[in-house]
């Protein structure tokens, strides 16, 4: 059985990485979030959710980030493996199903999303 959890190994910590999904990574967008991905060689994706300046105090940033990995971790074995992940999420729909959503769309869009 595979494991459910959200390790740190999956988590793009390195500067240089985020750069370089921002920069040259495929572009993706539905009302609420952006996508940014890139191929990274490996046999996990990496995910790293961020969120503009302007999105209220760092409570709601933490509860919003808190909703997006659990949303992740629940629905990652339907994603393609070997991708870097940046999910620009813009404040509004911060409930599960809303979350849940705008992640599934975003992969179904970039063709990503196993049935």
């Amino acid at each position: 059985m595979k494991s459910s959890k959200f390790s740190k190994t999956e988590r793009i910590q390195n500067s240089s990485v985020i750069q370089a999904v921002f920069r040259k990574g495929k572009k993706y967008s539905c009302n609420g979030a952006k996508l940014f991905v890139l191929a990274n060689g490996m046999e996990r994706n990496r995910i790293l959710f961020t969120f503009p300046r302007k999105y209220g105090n760092a409570v709601e940033r933490n509860r919003s980030r808190r909703l997006s990995r659990e949303v992740y971790r629940l629905h990652k074995w339907h994603i393609v493996t070997g991708y870097d992940f940046i999910v620009l999420v813009f404040p509004g729909m911060d409930t599960f199903s809303g979350r849940k959503e705008q992640l599934t769309g975003l992969f179904k869009k970039a063709g990503l999303w196993l049935e």
